[in-house]
């Protein structure tokens, strides 16, 4: 097998390939799925590690080619045996399954759960996406309401005006019996979390770092409280420090994850920008409060399919109910 010729799942290659797809109109189930923590998924958990490892693929299609073979095992041991490229020598000890089965145990014993592609557990949403991590760190517990979160991003150096309207919408989406989303960085990720947590609801961060990290420093009681109360996301290892390319992943993850995302405050140089694109290739619809329409981005965005421009979360809930009211696997 030429590791060249793996596909995603779909038979796609990558990202810049495809092409923004509706939403899922039915639940997606892997036909290939460990539904408990047995010694045979550990011994997946760890062969996805090696493969993550020496990946013989991009992230982004490493996962499509996890659950085509059906097996992280099956996988590793064709990359192992192929005479082109390997991963790396059979008892190489620095990359044996037993050290990352090690890893597996230990991070559960520190609390920290490693759900890979081929788990029941994965997140439904982000299984529907083309550039889905293959494996998960997670802090908390994952939830079937999760699968109606909305992503509500933005600026990190937020107006006080933005972070007022952060806290409204998310109140207008909590009302509706949605879960907020957001990556725990300063600003309006902030604002978010904490509009969510003061009235008492669920909301779930999805983080540009390992769990072992918190950034911006100022956040870590916060993630320790969502960790507690609801559930932070990761798809580095723990010990993963902030890098500029793990942020653009992060919001990847967190659009896959959500079931929209609502874009509060940003300049073009901001993730959330990045996060908006990333949304409309899912075939998410992406909301752009209108005070974004005075930058040229969130213009050219708001011409695009899937992009609607809104003035309060009262709007967005009801374009969720209308655009989701037919679809069984998101509307819950």
């Amino acid at each position: 097998m030429h590791l060249r010729e793996l596909r995603s799942a779909d038979g796609r290659m990558s990202a810049p390939d495809r092409q923004p797809q509706n939403p899922p109109a039915s639940p997606v189930q892997s036909e290939h799925v460990f539904a408990s923590q047995t010694s045979v998924s550990v011994s997946e958990k760890a062969a996805t590690l090696a493969l993550l490892a020496d990946r013989p693929l991009p992230w982004n299609r490493l996962a499509g080619a996890i659950e085509e073979a059906g097996s992280a095992l099956q996988l590793l041991a064709k990359v192992q045996t192929s005479t082109e490229e390997r991963l790396f020598d059979v008892g190489d000890p620095t990359n044996s399954l037993d050290r990352f089965e090690q890893q597996v145990q230990r991070w559960a014993r520190e609390g920290i759960t490693l759900v890979t592609v081929l788990d029941a557990a994965y997140p439904l949403n982000l299984r529907t996406v083309h550039d889905r991590p293959p494996a998960l760190f997670i802090r908390g517990a994952l939830q079937d309401g999760d699968e109606r979160s909305v992503a509500v991003v933005g600026a990190r150096k937020a107006s006080d005006k933005g972070l007022q309207l952060a806290s409204r919408v998310v109140r207008d989406l909590l009302d509706a019996r949605h879960v907020i989303v957001s990556g725990l960085a300063a600003g309006i990720d902030t604002a978010a979390h904490m509009a969510a947590l003061d009235a008492g609801a669920r909301t779930v961060a999805v983080i540009g770092t390992g769990l072992h990290h918190s950034f911006p420093k100022e956040n870590a009681e916060l993630q320790e409280r969502l960790s507690r109360e609801s559930a932070v996301i990761s798809q580095f290892q723990p010990d993963q420090g902030v890098r500029k390319w793990t942020f653009p992943q992060r919001n990847a993850v967190m659009s896959g994850f959500a079931r929209a995302t609502v874009v509060v405050e940003a300049s073009h140089t901001s993730g959330a920008r990045m996060q908006a694109r990333l949304a409309l290739e899912h075939g998410r619809p992406v909301f752009l409060m209108k005070s974004l329409l005075t930058h040229r981005w969130a213009q050219s965005f708001a011409e695009r399919p899937g992009a609607y421009v809104v003035t309060s979360g009262e709007e967005i809930v009801a374009h969720l109910a209308r655009l989701y009211s037919a679809n069984l696997a998101l509307a819950g």
